[in-house]
């Protein structure tokens, strides 16, 4: 970095309740100790991709150090922080229960193939017949919702279908994997009511994926979810099978919004994670540039129209400067002062999930925001707002909870220089 930050966290340390900062002074230097570090507020246990490349769960009030990457391997930990979220789809992890068979049979706790947690808790999904062979929960579908439906998969010798429909496959929407090169098969679509917006598929490492598919409802029904084993095609929306076509999965999940969450164990009921919630406030306000100053955050994007790093006044988000994403996926930089004193954005949207370094410097009628390196844009009109002595890390007051993987953030109580500003983003 190109000088001494005010405030520094690199998610590393950290106990319940607590995420330990790695410098804390105040603009005379005055080092702050424990009153630097960030509350930890979480009131569930919530899951995780640790060290050893497997979910886990932690305790309430724990942070998530979440070590996932996109090849499925552990990478470098990024601080995991998510809104609330409740998993609706019932036996997650037993599709020998609520879940009705059709042309299949289904090998629970299948031994020799360990499930993403490293234990032997994953299903063996074969078919008995040619056609349609699936496994289906019985749902209730709202309109005017948007459902993220995913469901981990791992090859045996056929693909994997995920289909969410009306109960009589009037209509509905259907996405085919294969689960043995982690690439996206086919999706087909029939009737009203139900649009695919997405699909995704992550790879999880040990040969295991996690398939997702995003659908707007436009009508309230009891409908069903399904999870298919396949050869690759479909009718309609009815995902195809040859006789002896399997399959294993993993951790079923159907959850309101835009994003497949992390994942949420059920048994008999719903089960919600309750949001993170990190912050520092009071003599922190030494650490934060009230005249000018920087604030700069590394990681990964993965849910847009959020706010991910904020100082405010108090918990106000009228007084405040702060970094956001839009709705179509600009980051911005913005200070409030009562009304808004400077938006600027990214010249173009940034990719969810890719990891990025972003700067956003501010003084009197002076500010810019740097992208990996580059310049994006200037504004030289605004005023600052007062009593800035709170930070919110990847959230803003509690109300605006993002869904980020945060690998580092700082304050500087200068307004670096562009050139600086170019090498701390790089």
């Amino acid at each position: 970095m190109p000088a001494s930050p005010s405030l520094l966290i690199v998610p590393a340390r950290f106990k319940t309740g607590k995420l330990y900062t790695q410098i804390a002074t105040t603009s005379a230097g005055l080092v702050l100790g424990s009153s630097g570090d960030f509350n930890v507020t979480r009131a569930t246990t919530a899951t995780r991709f640790n060290s050893a490349g497997l979910i886990e769960s932690v305790a309430s009030g724990v942070p998530r150090l979440d070590y996932y990457t996109s090849g499925g391997t552990a990478g470098c930990p990024a601080l995991l922080v998510e809104p609330s979220a409740q998993n609706l789809a019932l036996q997650s992890q037993d599709f020998t229960t609520t879940w009705s068979p059709t042309n299949v049979t289904v090998s629970a706790n299948v031994t020799g193939t360990t499930d993403p947690f490293g234990t032997n808790l994953a299903d063996l999904l074969t078919a008995t017949a040619s056609g349609s062979a699936r496994v289906v929960q019985t749902f209730s579908f709202v309109s005017g919702t948007t459902y993220t439906y995913s469901c981990f998969a791992k090859a045996g010798n056929g693909f994997f279908g995920m289909t969410m429909e009306n109960g009589g496959v009037a209509s509905g929407v259907a996405v085919i994997w294969n689960v043995s090169t982690g690439a996206f098969s086919v999706s087909g679509s029939v009737g009203s009511g139900y649009t695919l917006q997405a699909h995704n598929i992550e790879n999880y490492g040990n040969g295991w994926y996690r398939c997702s598919m995003r659908v707007l409802l436009g009508l309230t029904v009891t409908g069903n979810i399904r999870v298919n084993t396949s050869n690759g095609t479909m009718s309609s929306v009815v995902v195809q099978s040859d006789n002896g076509n399997n399959v294993y999965v993993f951790g079923a999940q159907v959850e309101t919004g835009s994003v497949a969450t992390s994942y949420i164990p059920t048994t008999t009921a719903a089960v919600t994670r309750n949001a993170d919630v990190i912050s520092v406030s009071g003599a922190v306000s030494g650490c934060i540039g009230q005249t000018e100053g920087t604030i700069y955050w590394e990681g990964a994007i993965n849910r847009y129209d959020r706010v991910f790093f904020a100082l405010a006044s108090g918990s106000s988000t009228t007084q405040c400067v702060r970094l956001q994403t839009t709705g179509a996926g600009l980051i911005q930089g913005v200070v409030l002062s009562g009304t808004a004193q400077c938006i600027i954005g990214t010249l173009a949207a940034v990719t969810l999930g890719q990891f990025y370094k972003v700067a956003f410097a501010y003084k009197e009628n002076d500010f810019v925001l740097y992208l990996n390196g580059v310049q994006q844009n200037t504004d030289t009109s605004g005023t600052l707002p007062t009593n800035l002595n709170s930070v919110y890390l990847l959230n803003s007051n509690g109300t605006e909870i993002t869904d980020q993987r945060c690998r580092a953030a700082a304050l500087y109580t200068t307004r670096l220089t562009n050139a600086e500003l170019a090498a701390l983003t790089t």
